[in-house]
């Protein structure tokens, strides 16, 4: 199944964790290590029903579904700590990467992610995408993450391109859920991952 653009589009806005980064898998390690280290505990099936949320709106859903009680900081920091120790197994998510490369300086291109800003700039350096983007967008730019439009609107803002002029590239049905409100056609590259009929 092919993921590429369809015309008409003046600039393509990207997730990062799962649609151009293959991530997941380490944030879930990261998030199970640094819950576990405070008494706390997760399923991979849960932690992936809530990914595409912000780390702040995940960590206050595991207090109120299953009564934890941590420090929020302290789990955040390490989160990123662990992150760090495994960066180096994160590989780029290949169709997608191919996408950015090919549209390179021919359109605008903007990363929009409901990680944390220094995750996010590490994670593009690493997979050696940061360049490729005019713009990157974190949680840390916005009140309120995915589902809510803010963080696509911000992006198509600094890129100077109308909403309805871009195109969002996403792997969550928050993500995708963000961008039908912020007037965005959208591609799910979780096709990428279906099985050829």
């Amino acid at each position: 199944m092919s993921i590429a653009p369809i015309p008409p589009y003046n600039a393509l806005i990207f997730d990062c964790d799962g649609t151009l980064a293959d991530t997941l898998p380490v944030h879930f390690q990261t998030w199970l290590a640094s819950l576990q280290a405070v008494g706390a505990d997760i399923s991979r099936n849960w932690y992936y029903q809530y990914c595409g949320t912000s780390a702040q709106e995940m960590l206050q859903i595991l207090k109120v579904e299953f009564g934890y009680q941590f420090d929020l900081e302290e789990v955040a920091q390490a989160r990123q700590k662990h992150y760090q120790s495994l960066l180096n197994t994160v590989k780029e998510v290949q169709a997608v990467a191919e996408i950015v490369r090919n549209h390179y300086q021919k359109v605008p291109m903007a990363v929009a992610s409901g990680g944390e800003k220094v995750v996010l700039e590490v994670t593009l350096n690493n997979i050696g995408l940061r360049d490729y983007f005019d713009v990157v967008v974190s949680i840390d730019d916005v009140e309120k993450g995915k589902p809510e439009p803010d963080i696509f609107l911000l992006a198509s803002q600094r890129l100077g391109i109308a909403p309805q002029d871009c195109i969002v590239y996403e792997d969550s049905d928050g993500g995708l859920e963000a961008a039908r409100r912020a007037k965005m056609r959208s591609i799910d590259v979780r096709v990428l991952l279906q099985p050829e009929a």
